[in-house]
């Protein structure tokens, strides 16, 4: 049970059960935010901080959508009007924000590991909104809540995570819980962007994408993550977009159609052509609205639960 744990740090460390819980209870959020009044008192009383060490516009208003959906008492903690920017630490910061009877902290850091040190340091609940290279848990449960839509289940289903594999939180997420709830998953990019022995993790590993995308339901489309990467690992933007980027020639291979998620932010003409994103901008923004209801979901739980009327 997600209310039996402290925090929400990652997918990895979760059992199928519990992510099968958060997903379920996703649901009645869902339909909490098609009525005319999209407020529940569950989380009436809650202090919420929102610590944002990296820029985010999605995830961030995910979040701070969904805590006033439930009501919380919000504190959006902007870094560069911080102390931050006078040499303070990680960990002097949080523990001063806690200082002020916050109860959760949901945080998104450029360092690895970033959200397991704040726990350890605080005795709110920590929720990882991604950290660094290693994990982004509510971006994958989105993109997993929308596919359970899309194709009624998770188990069986064959998924292609593609693009830059080796610098994205999102698809070491997805990755974990995927093949967790019993999917199959491909991970496919350049050779240069994909981690050695990936295939420890259960995952198939491919570099021709039109190959991998022969059998598969659904497709999760990675941005190049040009700003983690120290040297070049592709010899130039139009050589990645002829053989990964996906277009409306490659779908058209697949008589069966093809489920596209991405992300965002995208990067349209590289790794998602412009024709492609407008044809499929019904599921790619169902991704958003799916997140607001996930993170209530996550809270929700973790909070212990209550009412929701």
């Amino acid at each position: 049970m997600i209310a039996e744990r402290k925090s929400l740090l990652g997918i990895r460390e979760l059992e199928p059960e519990e992510i099968l819980e958060i997903l379920d209870q996703a649901e009645p959020f869902k339909e909490i935010q098609s009525r005319s009044i999209k407020k529940v008192p569950t989380l009436r009383g809650v202090t919420v901080a929102n610590l944002f060490f990296e820029n985010s516009t999605r995830t961030r208003s995910s979040f701070e959508l969904a805590e006033k959906r439930l009501s919380a008492d919000v504190l959006n903690f902007s870094v560069p009007t911080s102390s931050v920017t006078k040499g303070e630490s990680l960990r002097d910061t949080a523990q001063n924000i806690e200082a002020m009877n916050v109860d959760m902290i949901v945080m998104r850091h450029h360092n690895e590991g970033a959200c397991h040190f704040l726990d350890r340091q605080v005795q709110a609940r920590v929720i990882n909104a991604g950290d660094g290279q290693h994990e982004h848990p509510t971006q994958a449960l989105l993109d997993a809540s929308t596919l359970r839509e899309k194709l009624g289940r998770i188990e069986g289903i064959r998924v292609v995570i593609l693009g830059d594999i080796t610098h994205s939180r999102v698809a070491r997420s997805n990755v974990f819980l995927l093949t967790k709830l019993g999917a199959k998953v491909t991970v496919c990019g350049p050779p240069t962007m994909l981690p050695p022995e990936i295939e420890k993790l259960g995952v198939e590993r491919a570099t021709d994408v039109r190959h991998a995308l022969k059998n598969a339901d659904a497709v999760n489309v990675l941005r190049i993550q040009f700003e983690r990467q120290s040297e070049p690992l592709i010899p130039s933007i139009r050589e990645y977009v002829s053989y990964f980027g996906i277009t409306m020639d490659k779908l058209a291979e697949l008589p069966g159609g093809m489920i596209i998620l991405h992300p965002g932010p995208m990067n349209r003409g590289t790794e998602i052509a412009h024709d492609v994103a407008e044809a499929h901008s019904g599921t790619i923004l169902r991704q958003v609205t799916n997140g607001v209801a996930v993170r209530m979901a996550v809270l929700y739980l973790l909070s212990g639960g209550g009412s929701l009327n």
